[in-house]
């Protein structure tokens, strides 16, 4: 019953601190910050099975458990834990701890509904990573869109209206474009094996023309790619990050947008191998103009918040990147930079909320020579700067590195322009640090700097970001067998499906993989 209880805790969790939201404000702080706290020990103690699994030569999957739902239709509530699942789970427990914190004493209308929100998206992206049911996977996938509804639109600021309508059409619309593209799938299966199935695992290796392949993969793609999100289907991320309270812009930045990039690497490739490989070019091309654009329009900004929002993406560029070179290296690399970047774009989200509660402004022109009143948090500024910019010795330099290094091995023009971001955001991070800390200052004011509870926060994002920078290993293990499982599932999936004279479809050898495998079982 793991599983169960990955999905049912924050959610569980989220009702109680809503409830207790009626008698006290601070019963749902702390209720939150316990449900999360749980959730991420039930998950520590999950990975530590997987390194004892490891070290008696097991891999593959951690935990599975599937039962029918609508036989009829061959939709099962399916549920399955890899190395990747997990990281991302982990990633998501521990931004939901600090997402609470963060927002403790700044959120104090409505505080109740403020966090079953946040235990929503909690429970939302948990189904998201561990669903292999593909409906079950879409469902979870809708969910994820409303807690962030309502977060922007009842706590954001002056244009949250705009800013959350904006991001809901724009979602909503790839959503749906995303549930076309899995009926066409199952469609497709049904046709060519008479087995009706939304399981993704009997998906794998479809028998379908490569027209019908190439406009499927596009279909999922462009529902990953706006939530990556990927030039030219961006534009609804700074307005989001810019009108979201600091909570709502961790969970965002911190959390939603891996759901695209675990899309990408989950579903576009191990499904439509062969239609990835002819639009590799694209994509990386693509990916590129990401890198770049983000970086040249966070140069162009006076919103602090906004420029941070643009350098999220031009980092999702490089994972999307490393997702479409397809080899060893690149798929590592993309995952290291999903987490790294979780840990510096929720500090310096972070941040930014804690200048405006302080400064009540995100001008950058009303910043300057904060350092000599704010020191601490200055000196947290300039580690995250570095951070963000790939300093080694810190997480996001292991990502990128590796990213670059597989994508030379795929296409080397492209390769070298990316690393072009590099420099780029060296002179974004430098110029934030410069307009923000340093120079003149424009008002004679004294100012807080930062407390006990906010350098707590900050001091484990900043122990994450040096582990993650210094010994990358157990992630690069942990990862490492779900990658090599996915690569094997894209290798297989021209293989026609078998069937039975009676007409029933043979279970792929993944599918009696998943199933012989250990774990917990219904």
């Amino acid at each position: 019953m793991s599983l169960t209880w990955i999905l049912l805790l924050p959610l569980m969790g989220g009702l109680a601190a809503w409830i207790s939201g009626r008698w006290s404000d601070l019963w749902p702080r702390w209720i939150s910050l316990g449900t999360a706290l749980l959730h991420m020990l039930l998950l520590l103690v999950t990975w530590g099975v997987f390194f004892a699994r490891v070290e008696t030569g097991q891999g593959g999957w951690l935990m599975v458990y599937k039962q029918p739902w609508i036989p009829q239709l061959g939709i099962s509530f399916h549920l399955a834990v890899d190395g990747l699942s997990l990281l991302l789970l982990l990633l998501a427990s521990f931004l939901t701890v600090l997402a609470v914190l963060t927002s403790w004493v700044s959120v104090t209308r409505s505080v109740g509904f403020f966090h079953f929100n946040l235990l929503l998206i909690l429970t939302a992206l948990s189904g998201v990573f561990i669903a292999f049911d593909l409906l079950l996977f879409f469902a979870f996938w809708e969910i994820s869109l409303l807690p962030l509804y309502f977060l922007i639109g009842i706590w954001g600021y002056e244009n949250r209206v705009y800013a959350t309508t904006k991001f809901f059409i724009i979602t909503q619309g790839s959503g749906l474009l995303m549930l076309l593209a899995i009926l066409g799938l199952v469609v497709a299966h049904w046709q060519s094996t008479g087995v009706m199935t939304f399981d993704y695992l009997e998906l794998l290796g479809t028998p379908m023309s490569d027209a019908m392949a190439y406009w499927l993969m596009l279909g999922f793609f462009i529902a990953f790619a706006v939530k990556l999100p990927v030039v030219p289907f961006h534009t609804w991320l700074p307005d989001a990050h810019t009108q979201a309270p600091t909570a709502g812009s961790v969970a965002l930045a911190g959390l939603v947008l891996k759901i695209g990039a675990y899309g990408m690497l989950r579903y576009v490739v191990p499904l439509f191998p062969q239609a990835a490989a002819d639009f590799t070019v694209v994509a990386m091309t693509l990916a590129v103009v990401g890198i770049l654009y983000g970086a040249l329009l966070a140069l162009g900004q006076t919103d602090l918040k906004r420029m941070v929002a643009y350098t999220s993406v031009s980092h999702m560029g490089f994972v999307l990147l490393g997702i479409f070179a397809w080899n060893d290296l690149s798929l590592q690399g993309a995952v290291i930079i999903m987490l790294s970047h979780g840990f510096s774009a929720g500090a310096l989200f972070m941040m930014v909320g804690d200048l405006q509660h302080r400064t009540h402004t995100r001008d950058l022109g009303r910043f300057g020579g904060l350092w000599a009143s704010m020191p601490r948090m200055g000196g947290v500024g300039l580690f995250f700067a570095m951070a963000s910019l790939g300093l080694p010795g810190l997480a996001s330099f292991v990502g990128e590195f590796l990213v670059l290094l597989g994508a030379f091995q795929v296409n080397v023009p492209l390769t070298v322009l990316a690393s072009v971001g590099l420099v780029a955001a060296t002179v974004y991070s430098l110029w934030m640090m410069q307009k923000v800390y340093y120079g003149a200052r424009p008002e004679d004011r004294r100012l807080d700097d930062t407390s006990g509870r906010e350098m707590a926060i900050m001091a484990s994002l900043i122990g994450a970001t040096l582990w993650l920078g210094l010994y990358p290993q157990p992630v690069l293990t942990t990862s490492g067998h779900a990658l090599a499982q996915m690569r094997e599932f894209a290798g297989k999936a021209r293989t026609p499906v078998s069937r039975s004279p009676a007409g029933e479809g043979r279970e792929p050898d993944a599918v009696a993989s998943l199933s012989s495998e250990g774990g917990s079982r219904p």
